[in-house]
């Protein structure tokens, strides 16, 4: 047997958690059973994900924002079908990717999550955990940038306060700044096409360089011009990064620093008891140690 090295290196597995995964439902059919509070709360996850909900709940029992979204709201009347009545039985399920309940009455739940894990149909059951086969976490959205803080169903209003904690850590424009930062990586992947390999893995690394060497504020600041320069002096030059200095000179731009950026102390309670290689993941598909990227922000 081949010596596997020092095990004392290895992160040991710790059992127990879900696995956090970007769920892509664009155009994917959810049926949703319940118009209540709640059922607010999860209309707006699911239209944010751009699928295609069909709601079952009687008219009288509508939340507020849910009568919005299905008679006002103009693009989200574009993605519901609204059926005003109770759940009718298992024909209610037929093409669903997705099922979700967020009534009162716990037996019918349970009877709707039988009949979608009968038809393997992944569901979650509102407030009943062993019902669920996925929690929803509380999140934070700042244009591509999602973060879900999720407890496994034990401390909803935990997560809410963790989230908290780490929303006000974040700067005021790191969805601007994670936007610059795709712009980029599309115009990277024009020059240097391809999947996987070599090449693939060289394109990663400077991306991971800039992302290193440039801070938030700098990231956010990119435009054509910029992103222009980088390309020509940095990548198709061995793949080196200029520095945001370097780039405003080469441009004739004065250095606009963007002031530091200063974080509550949140950011001691993010890296004190989150770890290092706690990951976020954002819609461009780029990912980011949060306290790490909160550090090099300075």
């Amino acid at each position: 047997m081949a010596d596997s090295g020092d095990s004392q290196s290895f992160p040991p597995v710790t059992p127990g958690g879900s696995l956090i995964i970007a769920w892509q439902l664009r155009d994917k059919r959810v049926l949703l059973v319940g118009g209540g509070h709640v059922a607010s709360g999860r209309l707006s996850h699911l239209l944010d994900a751009d699928a295609l909900v069909t709601l079952i709940a009687p008219k009288s029992g509508l939340h507020p924002l849910v009568l919005h979204r299905v008679f006002e709201d103009a693009y989200a009347k574009t993605r519901i079908t609204y059926l005003d009545r109770t759940f009718g039985g298992e024909q209610d399920l037929d093409g669903a990717d997705m099922v979700l309940t967020a009534i009162d009455d716990v037996e019918l739940s349970r009877s709707i999550c039988h009949m979608a894990r009968a038809r393997k149909i992944p569901v979650n059951v509102a407030d009943v955990p062993p019902e669920c086969d996925f929690y929803f976490g509380s999140m934070i959205r700042r244009g591509p940038l999602q973060v879900m803080v999720s407890t496994g169903g034990k401390g909803p209003k935990l997560a809410n306060i963790i989230r908290r904690k780490m929303e006000d850590a974040l700067p005021d424009n790191v969805g601007e700044a994670i936007e610059r930062v795709g712009e980029l990586r599309a115009e990277l992947r024009k020059r240097a096409p391809g999947v996987g390999g070599r090449l693939g893995q060289k394109r990663m690394d400077w991306m991971t360089k800039v992302c290193e060497t440039w801070s938030l504020g700098e990231l956010g600041q990119l435009d054509e011009a910029a992103m222009e320069f980088l390309l020509d002096r940095g990548w198709d030059q061995k793949a080196r990064v200029p520095s945001f200095e370097e780039v405003s000179n080469g441009l004739s731009r004065p250095p606009t620093k963007s002031p530091r950026l200063e974080f509550h102390p949140a950011e001691r309670f993010v890296s004190r008891y989150l770890s290092p290689d706690f990951c976020v993941g954002v819609g461009l598909g780029l990912l980011v140690s949060l306290s790490l990227y909160m550090h090099r922000s300075r």
